[in-house]
């Protein structure tokens, strides 16, 4: 993944715009109405939040994933409502990867003093905005003063029915492997971010920024393909082959993918023009565009695509091949 490009250069820099009282003017407790404020719910506000009981026959799925200011994002480079968005989205979409539907989130944040209560208010906006398009809601969290900005997301989701939940293990060889999103866009966002900055980057790679600061995954899209008979899910967070490298590892299989399916959008050969690189790297280890990836015995789930196949193996290919590119994002 990209993101390890990122460097974190000395103290937080919050855009002049972000002027009024900081962390540490107001309190934790003014703070924490500002973010309730921008995200409501009725079942925010107590020790901790009572969830409607799950419906019968049904799990509740859970995940958490962070964000680390200059690492996983940049305040030059996002408003924070895009920072909101997309600690939404990385989370729901694991929880969209085991055909699973969000209900719920919790926000954790660590911040320094001096961080605008505007700019935590922005976060919990774009927060609310993404869990308002899964019928979610932000039901609580915690905040403490830190060196760096860290945002935590854990989300809770629902798993209905008796049909068994898409792990990592039960693709099997003659199945289709499908997608549903973008892939190499993120990465492509990041590349010109990295070169020109968010205020240089030319308007007509608009959206490939926005894949890459404020990700987007269609609700549902889980759900439908566990539903339609989906074995095995994951999303393109780390990478392309990295991750599907990954169903193959722990499914005992290989995965052959197409090379006319998964060939860069010309957008992404535009930029590719433009910044002297190669496309296919963005695709093939990009991540972070948060895409639903699965295999399946039957059609391409609706919303889906077929990208390969699944074969006897060990390894991901491409048209046979070892694939010009096979890393992607790793924590340390």
């Amino acid at each position: 993944m990209n993101r390890k490009s990122i460097e974190r250069v000395g103290v937080t820099i919050f855009p002049a715009h972000y002027s009024g009282p900081t962390l540490g003017e107001v309190g934790e407790h003014r703070t924490i109405e500002a973010i309730m404020e921008a995200a409501p719910s009725s079942r925010n506000g107590d020790d901790a939040a009572v969830l409607n009981h799950a419906s019968p026959n049904s799990r509740t799925v859970a995940t958490t994933d962070m964000l680390v200011e200059g690492r996983h994002f940049k305040v030059g480079w996002s408003t924070p409502e895009e920072i909101g968005q997309k600690a939404i989205v990385q989370n729901f979409a694991d929880i969209e990867a085991m055909g699973a539907r969000p209900i719920a989130a919790l926000l954790a944040v660590s911040a320094p003093r001096h961080t605008p209560v505007d700019w935590v208010r922005g976060v919990a906006t774009g927060i609310h905005q993404r869990v308002g398009e899964y019928s979610a809601e932000l039901v609580g969290g915690d905040l403490t003063e830190g060196d760096q900005l860290v945002l935590s997301v854990t989300a809770i989701g629902s798993l209905g029915g008796s049909r068994p939940e898409l792990t990592l293990d039960r693709a099997r060889p003659g199945q289709r492997v499908v997608t549903h999103g973008r892939i190499g866009w993120s990465a492509a966002g990041l590349a010109l971010l990295e070169r020109y900055g968010r205020e240089q980057v030319p308007e007509k790679f608009t959206p490939l920024v926005d894949a890459h600061c404020a990700p987007r995954l269609n609700p549902g899209r889980g759900v439908v393909a566990r539903a339609t008979g989906a074995t095995a899910m994951t999303d393109n967070s780390d990478g392309l082959i990295v991750d599907l490298n990954t169903i193959a590892s722990r499914s005992g299989v290989g995965i052959d993918l197409h090379s006319a399916d998964i060939c860069p959008a010309p957008l992404i050969m535009e930029a590719a023009d433009l910044l002297d690189a190669d496309p296919w790297k963005w695709v093939l280890s990009g991540g972070e565009d948060h895409t639903l990836l699965a295999t399946t015995a039957g059609d391409p789930p609706s919303g889906f695509r077929s990208i390969g196949r699944v074969v006897r193996g060990e390894r991901v290919t491409i048209d046979g091949e070892e694939p010009r590119y096979g890393h992607g994002w790793v924590s340390f």
